[in-house]
Order: C-alpha cells, then structure tokens, then sequence
C-alpha cells in the first residue's frame, strides 16, 4: 500500500496521529502540499461523502474524517502559504440567525477547506448583516447557510432579501442544507441550489467556481 493510500484510508478512520504522521512522511519524501490534498485528503473526503450519500455512513464517520482532514490541513496550510497557492474559490458559511446548531454545518465547512476552498466560518446563529459583511470583505463568490430548525427557515429567506439589498443577488451563488430545507423551498427564496449533504454541497461548490 502507497503512502497516499495509507493517508486516504487514516483520513476516512479519523485517525489524527496517524494522518499527521502521513503527511510527515510525504512532505519528506518531497512530495508538494498541493499534490498531498488532491491525492490524499481530497480522495478520503470524496469517498467518505458517497458512502454517507448512499447510507453506507453517517454522521460521526464523517466528522471524525472531516477533523481528520482538518488535522493534516493545519500542517498543509502554511505550506500553501508560502507557495502562493490559489484556492478553488471563496466560501462564506454559517448557520442562520435563531439556531445553534452547527454539526452539520462544521462538517460541510472542513470538507470545503479540504477540497481546497478557502473557507470563512461565520459559526451560528449569524444575522443577514454579518453573511453580507463578510461576503464584501471577503470577495466570497459562494455563501453556504445552514439550519436545523423549521422556525429558522425564515432567517434564510431574510438573508436573501439583504443579499437583494446589497446588490449582490445573481452576483454570488447561494447554497442552503439542513433537515427542514427542501428543493422548493430554496427555489422559493433564490437561493441556487439545495444540498441534502455535506458531499452533494461540496460537489456543487465545485461546479460553481468551475
């Protein structure tokens, strides 16, 4: 077994140590940052998220991948840094205002950064104000918005109208997850696309900025 696979198959365990010490040993072999995130956490994160779109996996398989991931990203990073390497794109994400719930949101947003978008994590509960802030600040070309709750609904359709207020409706791509969402529901409000899952939401990110 290659090193890659090795690493693919510690990210998808969620093997922290084991992740870490991977990378390691790619690095010194003089393999590039770039070439260790599409060859090795780009992989596991693209297989974890089919098995848990087909029912194969579920929610703590996917975090402890995702951290993992995440755990080789905190040594990569700087690297990339120095490099000058260009991110896929730009991703604003949060959960809306009125709800604490953020596990599945955490989940989409370290799969993001580890498919290689730069991802600013507004956390919860975040108000129509701040998601347009940051997308100014930012130059974010996508917003992701999360919620679990049926009565936070409406804070998605509030950030749509300050998107509208902003002039920055048709301008940035909207994604919207959680349980209580549907396909009609994000068509109703503007946004662009519906995720059932973190896969399906990082998958159409990708489309996006391609």
């Amino acid at each position: 077994m290659s090193l890659y696979e090795e690493l693919v198959k510690s990210v998808q365990r969620g093997d922290y140590t084991g992740t870490k010490n991977l990378i390691k040993a790619l690095l010194d072999k003089g393999k590039s940052p770039d070439e260790i995130i599409e060859k090795g956490i780009v992989v596991a994160l693209d297989v974890i998220g089919k098995q848990f779109s087909a029912g194969e996996c579920y929610i703590p398989e996917m975090l402890v991948a995702a951290r993992a991931s995440q755990k080789g990203l905190d040594i990569l990073s700087p690297l990339l840094v120095k490099m000058d390497y260009k991110p896929r794109g730009k991703v604003v994400i949060g959960t809306v205002r009125g709800d604490l719930h953020d596990i599945g949101k955490n989940i989409v947003a370290m799969m993001l950064k580890g498919t290689g978008f730069h991802v600013i994590d507004l956390g919860f509960d975040v108000g129509p104000e701040k998601f347009v802030k940051a997308l100014e600040t930012e130059k974010a070309q996508i917003l992701a918005m999360s919620c679990l709750l049926t009565t936070t609904m409406i804070s998605m359709e509030n950030a749509m109208d300050a998107l509208r207020e902003a002039n920055l409706y048709g301008k940035v791509k909207v994604m919207i997850g959680g349980p209580p969402t549907t396909d009609d529901f994000a068509k109703e409000i503007g946004a662009d696309f519906r995720g059932k899952d973190a896969y399906e939401a990082v998958e159409q990110a990708k489309r996006f900025v391609s």
